[in-house]
């Protein structure tokens, strides 16, 4: 008995000189999560690149192989498209600024600070005009569809407009993609008020992942603007 008093006493008096481990581990598990999220959609991204590459090497080869390969003008409306999908991105680090900003104020005062819930209000708002210019892209996309047809170019019409409706669509449903992780990160910063520190994994993932989206698009562009 006297043995067993002894042992938790011991516990109790090395607990009480590390008051502070207990959140330099919660500290290091997010770390973690945040590095595995990242090195997740990482891997995901890794998948859509290539899954892009053999697409192109597909159109190239096509091309060459044969004399039947036509060539049309690019809607003008996927120049404006680019422009805003961009522009995405731009209000995008807006947010990321304003989230790192609140971040940066010490977890004790977040709470009950005034610029801390002003500046994640800030960020929510810009991360809304965020989704907002990613379904205007989308919008765009069909408005590109609809001047192909007008042309009488459908997808079985010749080999050139099969991979431009494969590639933009390719592109639009993983943007559409984006646009739900978007409202998930949304909604976790919109309930969470002022403590977001749980979710910047989350965030952090979806910002790599959209700013990829606008990486590919203007690959996309430029390619199908080369071989068109």
């Amino acid at each position: 008995m006297h043995a067993e008093a002894q042992a938790t006493l011991d516990s109790e008096s090395k607990a009480l000189r590390t008051p502070g481990r207990s959140h330099f581990s919660t500290s290091q598990a997010a770390v973690s999560d945040t590095t595995t999220a990242e090195t997740g959609i990482w891997v995901v991204v890794a998948a859509i690149s290539m899954s892009f590459a053999a697409f192109t090497s597909s159109m190239i080869v096509r091309q060459g192989a044969s004399a039947d390969w036509l060539h049309f003008q690019l809607p003008r409306v996927l120049y404006a498209n680019t422009l805003i999908l961009l522009g995405s991105s731009l209000t995008l680090e807006l947010t990321r600024r304003r989230v790192l900003a609140v971040l940066a104020i010490p977890t004790t005062l977040r709470h009950s600070s005034a610029d801390a819930r002003a500046l994640l209000s800030n960020g929510i708002y810009w991360l809304y005009v965020t989704g907002a210019l990613g379904l205007i892209f989308i919008l765009g996309q069909f408005l590109a569809w609809r001047n192909l047809v007008a042309q009488g170019l459908y997808l079985a019409t010749n080999p050139s407009s099969s991979f431009f409706y494969v590639f933009t669509a390719l592109h639009g449903v993983h943007l559409l993609g984006g646009i739900a992780g978007l409202a998930y990160v949304l909604r976790k910063l919109t309930r969470s008020k002022t403590d977001i520190a749980m979710h910047v994994r989350s965030f952090s993932a979806f910002s790599i992942y959209w700013h990829f989206m606008d990486i590919l698009w203007v690959y996309l562009l430029l390619l199908l603007a080369m071989r068109m």
